[in-house]
């Protein structure tokens, strides 16, 4: 057999230990130092993953991953996104269906502190269903609606899919983090829009909820200074150059760790369990990471990333149909798979060959990470309303009912972003 030959079956026996149920990262692993030892031998395959993924983790640069890990760890364990809820909710609380559009808003404002999508949909799931519930929003509204504003936790800075992104594919983690503002401000309001639309066509959806005064509304902007004021920093900072991405995520922590003591809700029994649980949630990317870089390696002795990049650009079809064709793939990993498993599964075969391709990278990052979350709560399958349906207790049948005008909107909003760029790529190019 030849190298290619053995890379592909290997990657075949990562697809089908994968649907088994083993985790990633040991399925990295052990296909990656079996495959590199047939083709280079024992001493290649043992040097591939001791001196490589060494050298790898133990950089500076990485450290940016375990910060921000801690930084959404502390944001989680106090009442910020009750807050951005509560705040979003005296604003829009007047409209029809303005409990929805508010769950939105806080959806775009926690993922402004928290960096992934999980985190939204748990927090709003608690916070917003029971207020929506009590005032007699239709399920068909109020848990879509959760799941589809959750996924803004990953494409609105600081995402963890854009630290992955930058550390696999070697880009700026400070660009695509500027690269995902202005996208991710237009999916929050394309949502809301569909909230309105929605409740035009179905008016029993949702009810008209309450007016609050001016004074309430100015007043409630004290709930979301604080995670205002981080973002901005965060932000600031890397968009000025004041410091780097990884100095960005050691002053978030910090700054998450200041605001939960200044609400007094960060006590030494939540501050140990949020360092906890950010240790073993490093732990089990870095092993991830491991088997990653692991099985790049016996990827880049196989040649399948140069092979798939030449194959790619010689096609006699135009490249923005390879682009859709791409777009389609990642929707259907994302209804299988966690994003984390399909970055590090898919960079290093399809990223040389975008840029292959002439495709700008740090645009083809936001379009990459919008279409997996968009793939993970679309049916039949989408995991994460599997996940949302155990929070809520709303059938998963009623989801992906009312799931389908977010879902079509998510597909409206990835074409703007794709006949504009300049959306991804402006911000960044001003740095």
């Amino acid at each position: 057999m030849s190298q290619v030959e053995i890379g592909f079956i290997g990657i075949g026996i990562i697809i089908v230990v994968l649907m088994l149920g083993v985790h990633v990262g040991f399925a990295l692993i052990v296909v990656g130092v079996l495959g590199f030892a047939f083709i280079g031998g024992w001493a290649g395959a043992i040097q591939n993953i001791s001196i490589l993924t060494f050298d790898k983790l133990n950089s500076y640069y990485f450290a940016v991953l375990p910060l921000f890990v801690l930084m959404s760890a502390f944001i989680s364990e106090t009442s910020i996104g009750a807050d951005a809820y509560m705040m979003a909710r005296i604003w829009l609380g007047k409209f029809k269906g303005g409990l929805a559009m508010a769950t939105v808003a806080a959806c775009g404002l926690f993922a402004a502190v928290s960096g992934t999508s999980l985190a939204g949909s748990v927090v709003m799931g608690k916070v917003a269903y029971p207020e929506m519930k009590k005032l007699g929003y239709n399920d068909l509204l109020s848990g879509p609606v959760i799941s589809a504003g959750g996924t803004l936790g990953i494409l609105i800075p600081p995402s963890m899919g854009f630290v992955l992104l930058g550390i696999l594919a070697e880009l700026s983690i400070g660009k695509l983090f500027i690269a995902g503002i202005l996208p991710g401000i237009l999916v929050t309001l394309s949502y809301i829009v569909t909230v309105i639309v929605v409740c035009k066509i179905k008016p029993n959806t949702a009810p008209m909820t309450f007016r609050s005064t001016w004074k309430q509304k100015f007043t409630s902007i004290s709930l979301t200074w604080p995670i205002v004021l981080l973002f901005v920093v965060i932000m600031g900072g890397i968009y000025t150059g004041v410091f780097t991405a990884t100095e960005a995520g050691a002053i978030g922590a910090f700054g998450a760790l200041l605001l939960g003591l200044a609400k007094r809700e960060l006590k030494p029994g939540k501050i140990w369990f949020a360092m906890t649980d950010s240790a073993n949630l490093t732990a089990m990317i870095m092993i991830m990471m491991i088997g990653a870089y692991t099985f790049n390696g016996f990827l880049a002795i196989t040649q399948i990333p140069a092979n798939v990049s030449q194959f790619l650009a010689a096609l006699p079809i135009s490249k923005y149909l390879i682009l859709f064709l791409v777009i389609a793939f990642y929707i259907i990993c994302g209804m299988f798979f966690d994003i984390i498993a399909i970055i590090i599964l898919t960079v290093p075969i399809l990223f040389p060959a975008m840029k292959a391709l002439g495709f700008d990278l740090i645009w083809y990052s936001v379009i990459m990470v919008r279409m997996i979350e968009v793939g993970q709560i679309t049916p039949p399958f989408g995991i994460n309303l599997f996940g949302l349906t155990n929070i809520i207790h709303v059938p998963l049948i009623t989801l992906y009912r009312g799931i389908w005008p977010f879902v079509i909107t998510d597909f409206v909003t990835v074409f703007i972003l794709c006949c504009f760029p300049i959306i991804s790529t402006w911000l960044p190019s001003i740095m």
